[in-house]
């Protein structure tokens, strides 16, 4: 069912092939080819087939397209999915149902938006994140994620994908909702219940690369193009044919704005789409965004993953940028990893001297024009510290990457104590950026997020595995840990255990993550954008490193102090400080100055401004 403007429910844009029939379903029926209604299609000049005769579409309508030779008949029942299917309930190789996006009785009528500014995040995978894997599942921990002081909740990929369980990244219908997350309705009905409880909704997008299983879409036209980034054939965005796949793109992102009334979409890998157009695609999709956000009066903010460190991609466009909002920091994961872990295998090894963490906090990437030995070339470009906010960087110490792309889908809380989880915590929250945390690290969860798997097909999912060990070798670790993607096993494991949360460690951390959230609601300090106002330093020999921060509104100012060495330090402060947060006992003011254990943090006040 299409989503493009002055369009029918049933037209197809499909350049290739010299005839293409419109089949409809009588889902009445026992299936047998006689269950089914053939229309044959004319084609537009532009490539657009229309149905010869009227098709009235009565709500529910399974339906598809046979595509192929002028000559060749085929069967009704190898009938393709519709490019811009909005619902697979028999999935990717099915046929396509029709989906009413205005049937919702949408209550969020007096929702305004978030801004990315000063928010926090909360990454999840809706198939994990509850026992039940569902969207309607989710809803009933939002008052958890508002309890947490979260302000946008960013969801793993929902499109469609073959198989039951994936991370999402193997989409093949970027319209569609997954069928076992509840389909496009209970999408709305998520989207509605975050509004309802003060959330934003982040929508992470794949538009660099299709899914191995189900990409019909080289049968209809061009959506392709020669060449590869690492997870396939490139998408076609600038040779023959690219103006209608990127219109795809395009509208597909006002649907997940207009339509299912989402505050932000993540774009992932945005390093991965080859684009040499006049225009990028990424530019052309904060123009047409801007426009979609003023007409409907709330913010709606576009954020890359990019593996580039280069800030054009967020600087304005009257800056000569593309004029995304905001882009992902992996330096600073990188740099908060080594420092509390000690692994320094991989791309961790130049981040091992503390002082790449003071220098990514200073300046935004640890690689800014630097040698990485783990590419072996130059790499990034520094930021212009006084023109760039700092929110502009969207920072985690554990997101689904970093945990998934382990050979066990090991999180940090099975190799840091308490004290080190609250330092990460600490770091992550009162630093300069915009703070994404992932489910479960808020109270120390000790499930595993795997990388997960469930191809139907042993050829695809042997394949799967195989390059997950090949893909470790270059990280050192031991490929008899890698975890089968296939195994249902890994999936399951992956699960939250919300058990965790009411007890013991996992409630002593979440209410440190709390008290940390409630921090940067109520001192200007830890939300404040400029780069002039802070200052980081790092003493190699102690392990100590510090962070001063101040704000251009009256408040206190800050001090973020964090232990990562063996021994006790002491670090000397001004007049009258104040013990704002520490990451348990131990950590004390004494004589003017600060004590901290070994792999302690604490949040101190360190002077008062007259509001």
């Amino acid at each position: 069912m299409t989503t493009h403007p002055g369009r029918g429910p049933f037209d197809v844009w499909a350049p290739r092939p010299e005839r293409v029939r419109l089949v409809l379903r009588d889902d009445t029926g026992d299936g047998d080819a006689a269950s089914y209604e053939v229309v044959e299609m004319t084609r537009q000049p532009d490539g657009w087939w229309t149905p010869a005769m009227a098709v009235v579409d009565e709500g529910e309508t399974s339906y598809g397209f046979l595509v192929g030779d002028a000559e060749d008949p085929g069967d009704p029942v190898d009938a393709l999915p519709d490019p811009r299917s909005l619902r697979q309930p028999d999935g990717v190789h099915g046929l396509s149902r029709t989906f009413d996006l205005a049937a919702h009785d949408w209550t969020d009528g007096d929702w305004r938006g978030r801004q990315l500014a000063g928010s926090v995040i909360y990454e999840l995978h809706i198939g994990t994140f509850t026992p039940e894997g569902t969207l309607d599942a989710a809803i009933a921990k939002l008052p958890h994620l508002v309890s947490l002081g979260v302000d946008l909740v960013e969801v793993m990929p929902v499109n469609a994908v073959n198989g039951v369980w994936n991370w999402g990244y193997d989409g093949v219908l970027w319209n569609c909702v997954h069928e076992p997350y509840g389909g496009p309705a209970a999408y709305q009905r998520f989207v509605d219940a975050c509004h309802a409880a003060g959330l934003g909704v982040v929508q992470d997008v794949v538009y660099n690369h299709l899914g191995p299983s189900g990409n019909y879409l080289p049968e209809f036209g061009p959506y392709l193009k020669s060449g590869a980034n690492t997870w396939g054939d490139l998408v076609n965005l600038d040779t023959d044919g690219s103006d209608e796949v990127r219109r795809l793109i395009l509208d597909n992102v006002r649907m997940w704005f207009r339509d299912f009334h989402v505050d932000a979409l993540r774009l992932d890998a945005v390093h991965a789409l080859d684009d040499s157009s006049e225009v990028h695609l990424l530019e052309e999709m904060a123009i047409e965004t801007a426009a979609l956000s003023a007409h409907l009066g709330r913010p709606l903010t576009l954020i890359a993953e990019s593996d580039l460190n280069d800030t054009k991609l967020v600087t304005p466009r009257e800056g000569g940028g593309y004029g995304l909002d905001a882009q992902w920091s992996d330096d600073f994961h990188h740099a908060v990893h080594v420092a509390l872990s000690g692994e320094t295998t991989g791309y961790y090894e130049d981040f091992a001297p503390l002082s790449a963490l003071a220098k990514v906090c200073n300046e935004g990437f640890f690689h800014a024009g630097t040698y990485s030995s783990f590419r072996g070339r130059d790499h990034g470009v520094p930021i212009d510290r006084d023109r760039m906010p700092t929110w502009r960087l969207v920072v985690s110490n554990q997101n689904h990457d970093q945990i998934g792309n382990r050979a066990r889908g090991d999180r940090l809380t099975e190799h840091l104590d308490e004290h080190q989880l609250g330092c990460a915590a600490l770091l992550t929250l009162a630093g300069p950026f915009t703070p994404m945390l992932f489910m479960g690290e808020e109270y120390a969860a000790s499930t595993p997020f795997a990388f997960f798997t469930s191809h139907p097909e042993p050829d695809l999912g042997k394949a799967t595995a195989e390059g997950r060990i090949k893909e470790f070798e270059r990280m050192g670790w031991d490929p008899d840990e890698v975890l089968d993607p296939q195994d249902p096993a890994t999936f399951e494991a992956s699960k939250l255990d919300w058990a965790e949360a009411d007890g013991g460690r996992g409630a002593r951390v979440l209410a440190r993550y709390r008290e940390l959230a409630e921090l940067r609601r109520t001192i200007p300090a830890l939300t404040d954008p400029h780069f002039a106002n802070l200052e980081a330093t790092a003493d190699e020999d102690t392990g100590l490193f510090l962070l001063r921060r101040r704000s251009t509104v009256p408040g206190p100012d800050v001090l973020i102090a964090v232990n990562t060495g063996d021994a006790g330090a002491r670090v000397d402060l001004g007049d009258d400080p104040e013990l704002a947060f520490t990451t348990g006992d131990g950590v004390r003011l004494t004589g003017g100055g600060l004590e901290l254990p070994a792999h302690a943090g604490a949040l101190v006040l360190t002077a008062r401004v007259a509001g």
